[in-house]
């Protein structure tokens, strides 16, 4: 989303911004992903979420950037959208600040996570090898960032 915003403070044409960055040998945020060699389903839904949200709010432009970006991209580096490109306009359509992105991601995590532990505590032997934590004792005292 990030990206969507410099955009539009620049005043640039997407395509263009995106054409730069490739020209400049950067990766576009969203687009590729390490399992999916096709379209990620997720993508699929999201995408429709953004332009069915673009139009009822009547945000399209994150919808409409964001796809011209996804079309050209495909076009040109043969790469498809990750579950990352559509839920940013999105999330930004539904008014959720972009700080609360991976949280978002991360709370939607917590119930699989939670369920790899128990998995594990239950004496799983397929699950190897056996790590044993070496960092620091816990709790530690919190620290405030300025003074880190």
């Amino acid at each position: 989303m990030r990206m969507l915003f410099a955009i539009e403070r620049a005043g640039e044409d997407a395509v263009e911004h995106v054409r730069g960055m490739l020209a400049a040998k950067k990766k576009v945020p969203g687009m590729g992903h390490r399992v999916y060699r096709t379209e990620d389903p997720r993508a699929t839904h999201l995408r429709r979420m953004s332009q069915d949200l673009g139009r009822s709010s009547g945000k399209e432009k994150w919808f409409d950037m964001s796809r011209r970006i996804e079309d050209y991209i495909k076009r040109e580096k043969k790469l498809n959208a990750n579950v990352d490109f559509y839920s940013a306009s999105t999330y930004t359509t539904l008014g959720i600040d972009v700080d609360l992105f991976t949280p978002i991601f991360a709370v939607s995590r917590i119930s699989g996570w939670t369920a790899h532990v128990i998995e594990q505590l239950d004496d799983n032997r397929l699950i190897r090898p056996r790590a044993d934590y070496i960092g620091p004792k816990y709790p530690n005292p919190y620290v405030p960032m300025e003074q880190r």
